[in-house]
Parts: structure tokens; sequence; C-alpha cells
């Protein structure tokens, strides 16, 4: 089936979230090591963006390194990072080309110094473009980030820069690291694992979340139409009826 031409363009997700998830398993699967994988895995994540890029989507979030993930070989995280940098270098032209703003979040100061200066330095150079924002969530984890965010708010409502009575959820988004984010509307996460790991638990709440088995180094641009067609077969009701919509 041709997924993209029934893709519905005024029903597009203004926000996809990612957990790009695989990579040590098909390098098992090939008798290989596992960063293996995670190198092979920079050209589904190379082609998303294009593809998202090319069918007008607003904002893309890509889950590249919890917070938990320091706790794996060190050898494989040591690659991870360098994988970060190397991909940073490569893929700038790709931004540029279509006009796509990169930012980060998560606890980007954990990162070795290479890697923040060259995330920086792309993060610097495309930050005029307009076409599409692109997420790295490095270093992060959403209990973190939820964890700061109250201590954020309790400092101010201390020093009297925020009324207690006055906190919505908007004061919380304020002090999230997604503030400048829309909510994600679809969460994708491959290799057949159905979690959502600690992934933008609050910026999560009302998003469709989609699953396929398909290894994250194996997916491609017929696999993201597929999941955004089946996205826009869903009925999303906030809470309401379907007579309400």
């Amino acid at each position: 089936m041709d997924y993209k031409s029934n893709i519905i363009v005024e029903r597009l997700p203004k926000h996809i979230a990612i957990i790009m998830d695989g990579n040590g398993r098909w390098a098992k699967k090939q008798g290989l090591m596992r960063v293996r994988g995670h190198e092979k895995g920079t050209k589904a994540v190379r082609e998303t963006v294009e593809s998202c890029a090319e069918l007008g989507i607003q904002n893309l979030t890509l889950y590249a390194f919890s917070t938990e993930n320091w706790n794996r070989p060190k050898l494989e995280v040591q690659t991870l990072m360098k994988l970060l940098v190397s991909s940073l270098k490569e893929e700038i032209k790709t931004l540029q080309e279509n006009k796509i703003k990169l930012q980060a979040i998560g606890c980007i100061t954990n990162l070795p110094s290479k890697a923040r200066k060259e995330l920086n330095e792309v993060i610097d150079k495309t930050a005029h473009n307009d076409h599409m924002t692109l997420t790295l969530a490095l270093s992060y984890g959403s209990r973190e980030e939820l964890t700061q965010a109250v201590k954020l708010i309790s400092e101010k409502v201390k020093n009297n820069i925020i009324d207690l009575e006055s906190i919505d959820e908007s004061t919380i988004n304020k002090h999230l690291y997604t503030q400048n984010l829309p909510d994600v509307d679809m969460m994708i996460r491959t290799s057949g694992e159905q979690r959502i790991s600690n992934f933008l638990l609050w910026q999560m709440a009302y998003a469709e979340l989609y699953f396929t088995d398909v290894l994250w180094p194996d997916f491609r641009k017929d696999n993201l139409f597929e999941a955004i067609y089946e996205y826009q077969k869903r009925e999303r009701r906030f809470g309401k009826t379907s007579e309400q919509l």
C-alpha cells in the first residue's frame, strides 16, 4: 500500500516523538557488536528527518540518549558520543538545505566537552531555520525534567515571583525543557517494546502511541508514512465523546 499518498496533509501531527529502539538487537541478529547497530541507526535517523521535513511535520523529537543510558558499557557510551559528534558534522548540510532548526533537551552539561561543542555549533548555525524543529533528547529523563521544574517553580514561589494560587499547567510548561514546543501528538517506538521509558511523560499526556516490531536500523520512510497513516485513522477525543467532535 502506498501510505504516503493516503496521508491527509491537513491532519498531520504537529509534533512527533520517536523512541529509536532496537539497535543492539539488530546488531546481535547480524552477529555484530552492539555499536555497529548504533552506527547503522544513523541512516534511519537521516531518512526519518528528511521524510518529516518533506511531509511538512513541524516538530520532531528523537530520544537519542537517556539518563539511564550512562549505565551502559563504557565502550558503547563512548561510541554513541563519537557518533553524535560525527553525525552532527555530516548532517549540518542536510539541516541547512531543509531549513531544519536543531535544538537539544536534557542534561547537556553531562555530555563530553567535544560533543557539547559540536552540538552547540550546529544549534547556532541552524537557529534561524524555520521549516522544522528537530529536537535531540540527550542525557534526558522525564522524571528529572519534572523534578527540576518543581524546584524552579518552588524557588520562585519562595521568592514571591510566582503566586502559589496562580500555578496551572501553563506554569509547568514554561519550566520544562520543551517550553517552546507543542504537546506531542504521536509517539513512535520501534523494536516491538511497548513502553515509554521515562520519555516526555508530561508532554505525551494525550499522544497517540504507535508501536512497531521494526528494529530502528531497518526503519525507513515507508514505515514512517505507515505510522502517520495509522495515526490519522484514529479519533482523538481529548476526553470528549465522538458526538461532541
